[in-house]
């Protein structure tokens, strides 16, 4: 799977993306026909506290999976990301096996 990490309005550390490559290849465990993966990085103010976004977009034949999660760190946003994508990866299996 081809992962492209952007960050807006920031430069990310290395590993950091090395974090969210690791995290996402492991999805493929439970979905062996990710084409690839664009992950958006972007940090928000919202008062004193700068939130972190993280977009995720997941391709795969004849859909596009997407999850958007605001944490504190970027660790805590791939985590629960992860967690939501696998979630909607084994329902689209479940649904191509039906078809």
């Amino acid at each position: 799977m081809k992962v492209e990490t952007r960050a807006i309005h920031f430069s990310a550390d290395q590993k950091l993306v090395v974090l969210i490559q690791k995290k996402l290849q492991k999805l493929e465990q439970f979905f062996d026909r990710i084409l690839a993966a664009e992950v958006v990085m972007k940090l928000e103010n919202s008062g004193k506290i700068k939130d972190k976004v993280m977009e995720i977009k997941i391709k795969v034949p004849g859909n596009l999976i997407i999850t958007k999660e605001k944490h504190k760190t970027f660790e805590a946003a791939i985590d629960t990301s992860v967690d939501a994508l696998k979630k909607q990866l084994l329902k689209h299996k479940a649904r191509v096996r039906k078809k």
